[in-house]
């Protein structure tokens, strides 16, 4: 597997994040699809995502489907 591009990456953190940079989740958009990180460490693993998937990740997450 090739190694993605990221330089060009803008990534972002949720607004419900703190702001301290803990504990955080950072996304970002490609044209292969959507990539997630963690804030805390950015030059490690990166995943990726397609766009149906992170739809579907997404209207779960808002429904309540991985809440503890």
């Amino acid at each position: 597997m090739s190694e993605l591009d990221l330089s060009t990456v803008c990534w972002r953190t949720s607004s419900h994040s703190s702001g301290q940079g803990t504990e955080c989740v950072e996304v970002g958009e490609m044209a292969r699809g959507v990539l997630a990180r963690d804030s805390k460490d950015p030059s490690g693993p990166v995943l990726t995502f397609g766009a149906g998937e992170w739809r579907t990740f997404l209207t779960e997450v808002k429904r309540g489907a991985y809440d503890a």
